[in-house]
């Protein structure tokens, strides 16, 4: 059976297909317990969360599934902060935030996440999966989480930074192709010379790591799945497949975009966070393309457009939000979870079964 190999062993799920742990509100409880209970992987995107946010997070999810489930971190960047670019930015800033009836940010700090803490939480609660983004996670914390029995997983968008995860001594490497949505994992080169899409780069991964490997990136439906195990992936991570889903927490208008989107609609932009990220192409997008290479990194840049960002979707409009969104949209549908996962399964099947006879 295709659906019982080291990645669904090592996970604990029927399935070797783990739901994208996105971050910012789209992975609610609900959604992580649904997959998790239809015999996959659900993560919740907890990079931008507290500890406190986690918990009761955690705690909502624990209530209504038994089934593993996992939560994705962002290993932490500091950034050089530089004050002129923050001026500068403030003040590009200016019209969009006229546009919508807002004041802007006079100041901004660094968001308290505290990265040792939410691991700390996640080895005390034995979190069943724990997976890391941008960068690597040190081996002092793997082992940590190991002692524990919690099962790593590491995010690769390069054969370079998928040794460097298999050294720290994570238990299986997520591949992020190019196609993916969100933002880039990437973490040793730029981000333009790690843009290696998932057919190119799974297989390259799969040949020189001895850990399993999970294909990322534009991967919808089963007959995607089907295709990332042919390429030698043990199973696959789904990120905007699960994002339109009725369980999802990702606004309405968001949802609607992507399932209204075509393939050439989606850019990699970093005028939202400060980091290249993959999403659909607006007004915002396209009129601060030419600063930029002026805006601060990330996650300045991200606390800078926090408030305009949130407006943008207290107002419904899709022009100033950040429609991530990987590169088959064509393929995305307004459904639930469990049919999203019957589809998929089925298709496998289908899918697998013609090359067999």
């Amino acid at each position: 059976m295709w659906n019982q190999n080291s990645v669904s062993r090592l996970l604990d799920t029927e399935y070797p297909i783990i739901q994208a742990g996105m971050a910012g509100g789209v992975t609610t409880p609900s959604l992580v317990a649904t997959v998790s209970n239809s015999g996959l992987l659900g993560t919740l995107g907890a990079g931008y969360m507290t500890p406190d946010d986690m918990k009761e997070a955690i705690n909502q999810i624990q209530e209504q599934t038994i089934r593993p489930f996992g939560v994705n971190l962002f290993i932490p960047e500091t950034p050089v902060r530089s004050e002129e670019q923050i001026t500068n930015t403030r003040k590009i800033m200016e019209r969009y935030n006229k546009e919508l009836f807002i004041k802007g940010q006079e100041s901004i700090t660094y968001p308290q996440f505290d990265f040792e803490k939410q691991v700390e939480f996640i080895i005390n609660e034995k979190i069943p999966v724990c997976s890391f983004t941008f960068g690597a996670p040190t081996k002092e914390i793997v082992k940590e989480l190991k002692k524990e029995g919690i099962t790593v997983i590491g995010t690769a968008t390069t054969v370079e930074e998928a040794l460097l995860n298999e050294e720290s001594g994570v238990d299986i490497i997520v591949a992020q192709g190019s196609e993916a949505g969100g933002h880039r994992g990437t973490f040793l080169r730029s981000f333009d010379q790690s843009m290696i899409g998932t057919f190119s780069l799974v297989p390259q991964v799969v040949d020189v790591v001895k850990i399993p490997v999970i294909a990322a990136g534009g991967i919808m439906d089963g007959r995607g799945v089907a295709a990332a195990l042919a390429l030698g992936a043990q199973g696959v991570q789904m990120g905007t497949a699960f994002l339109t889903c009725k369980e999802s927490g990702a606004h309405a208008v968001h949802k609607k975009a992507i399932i209204n989107a075509l393939e050439t609609d989606t850019v990699i932009t970093s005028v939202f966070s400060g980091k290249p990220a993959r999403g659909l192409a607006n007004t915002f997008t396209k009129e601060m393309q030419v600063y930029e290479d002026l805006l601060p990194p990330y996650p300045i840049q991200n606390m800078l457009t926090k408030e305009f960002r949130k407006e943008a979707g207290k107002q419904s409009n899709p022009e100033f939000m950040s429609l991530w969104s990987g590169q088959s949209p064509r393929l995305s549908k307004d459904q639930s979870v469990n049919d999203l996962i019957y589809s998929v399964v089925h298709q496998v099947g289908d899918t697998l079964g013609k090359f067999n006879r």
